[in-house]
């Protein structure tokens, strides 16, 4: 299998992440709208991908809480 390449992707990081750098969450909308979720410390590694639905509902939870 081969991975996908999100190097052109506009990775966001979270505003929620921590000032030192160590804690840090990067987002990105890539192709096809689904989106990328991946660890700032790891760039080229994995990256967890979402359908749009799935990542909407999980921000719309999170942010009633």
């Amino acid at each position: 299998m081969t991975a996908p390449d999100h190097s052109r992707a506009h990775w966001r990081k979270s505003s929620r992440s921590s000032a030192s750098g160590s804690n840090c969450v990067e987002v990105a909308t890539l192709a096809g709208g689904t989106i990328g979720v991946r660890d700032s410390k790891d760039p080229h590694g994995p990256a967890l991908l979402f359908p749009t639905g799935a990542w909407t509902a999980f921000l719309t939870t999170v942010s009633s809480r």
